[in-house]
């Protein structure tokens, strides 16, 4: 049924506008408010735990109904509802536009506006533009994909809401403890994302850029996914005009083959079980 759920979340996520249905915060917004109240970890753990036990609650009293098939659909509404907000590519859009036409300071200026990238100067702003969009991709689809073949929905749930809370609890304290647990949870999938790149991408680039970091607690797993994207993809200095926006085309291209390599190991996975 899992594997199931995850082709039926590509048909959501590409083909119909359910996501943004799902895709409401306001309720749970509310309630990590109020979480807040209790203190850094109180309230942590009651935004993101006691969501995550009522959904579970939920699928253990429809397990045995109907032969299991009402676990489908709420699977499926976890599952697309823990995927990352927003699109990335449409976010790109007035980006790419302004790039391509050599307009600096519009390009600065989109980036800062719809993707909160700021940059002090042309080559590092697409340096960072290509990390955005690496990251959006991998916080937004993989990780929540990785945890959900894994261990099922809850843990797809918990990791998005660890972000939501990282993003918007007002707490700074309850804010710096969502982003440690999420560096947990990012741990091992950015690291499996990074090996697939080095599957569909240039192997030896990937391992001379990251093998040497790949068991590295510290290092934010945006900038290890930054480095194995850029190395299996080969890309040269950052460059305007066309050139500078094929590097977004290439990355792109190297995430759908990830993609398209993961839904390949899952369903052989399920076969071999």
């Amino acid at each position: 049924m899992n594997f199931l759920v995850l082709l039926l979340v590509l048909w959501v996520e590409k083909l119909s506008a359910g996501r943004q249905r799902i895709q409401q915060d306001g309720l749970w917004l509310r309630w990590l408010a109020r979480s807040e109240a209790w203190g850094p970890w109180p309230g942590l753990l009651l935004a993101v735990l006691l969501p995550v036990a009522l959904v579970g609650l939920l699928l253990l009293v429809l397990k045995p109904l109907a032969y299991g098939w009402l676990v489908l659909p709420v699977h499926l509404l976890v599952l697309v509802y823990s995927l990352g907000r927003g699109d990335v590519q449409a976010a790109l859009g007035p980006f790419r536009d302004a790039w391509h036409r050599g307009d600096e300071q519009a390009a600065l200026y989109v980036a800062e506006r719809d993707m909160g990238v700021p940059a002090g100067d042309q080559g590092e702003l697409l340096g960072q533009v290509q990390e955005y969009q690496l990251w959006q991709a991998y916080q937004g689809f993989f990780a929540v994909i990785f945890w959900y073949a894994l261990l099922g929905p809850l843990p797809a749930l918990a990791y998005r809401l660890l972000a939501l809370s990282a993003a918007h609890a007002q707490h700074p304290g309850l804010a710096e403890r969502a982003v440690q647990l999420r560096h947990a949870m990012d741990w091992l999938p950015v690291r499996v994302l990074a090996a697939s790149f080095a599957l569909v991408g240039n192997f030896d680039a990937v391992s001379r850029a990251v093998l040497h970091d790949l068991l590295a607690w510290e290092l934010p797993a945006v900038r290890l996914l930054a480095g194995a994207g850029r190395a299996a993809c080969e890309l040269a200095e950052p460059q305007a005009g066309a050139q500078g926006i094929g590097s977004l085309d290439e990355l792109w291209q190297l995430l759908v083959r990830a993609a398209v390599l993961w839904y390949a190991a899952f369903a052989v996975w399920i076969l071999l079980l």
